[in-house]
């Protein structure tokens, strides 16, 4: 398992020089935007909110970015059973699990210690020595169980 990296912008230009690449200015951009604490993007997503600061950012160049990040193991890439793949930084934050709507893709991070401890017993035992795990509950958020239903 990937240690999580504390200054990923200094962790990128590293991979980038051994790859003959550089930090240019609009994938700093980029990954500012993307190491958000408890951020949790779709390609789409950080593509919209990098292009209100930079209209001159291309959705390749975020795509592309991505790419690097999760290559140069600074980023996960969570494919979801909804076809929704998320990417969320490898950072020194916490382990946590994630509750996705089924609907409109939202992905929330959380974390629950009963949980964790529940799920360690679990595998105990059973002789089993956890080394990681990742939890995904699939459902439907609020929001969407609100909105108003569209009449055929």
């Amino acid at each position: 398992m990937s240690k999580p990296v504390d200054n990923p912008e200094e962790a990128l230009t590293a991979y980038l020089a051994k790859k003959g690449m550089k930090l240019t200015n609009q994938r700093r951009m980029i990954i500012q935007e993307f190491f958000q604490p408890e951020a949790h993007w779709t390609a789409e997503e950080l593509y919209q909110k990098v292009r209100r600061a930079d209209p001159s950012i291309g959705q390749a160049t975020v795509y592309r970015t991505l790419n690097l990040l999760r290559d140069a193991k600074l980023a996960r890439e969570l494919r979801f059973s909804n076809d929704v793949t998320i990417f969320e930084p490898r950072t020194g934050g916490s382990h946590h699990d994630h509750l996705i709507c089924e609907e409109c893709g939202k992905t929330l991070a959380v974390l629950d210690e009963r949980i964790e401890i529940l799920q360690t017993e679990l595998a105990r035992k059973h002789g089993f020595e956890p080394t990681s795990h990742r939890m995904y509950l699939y459902g439907i958020c609020e929001d969407c169980r609100n909105a108003p239903k569209e009449h055929d």
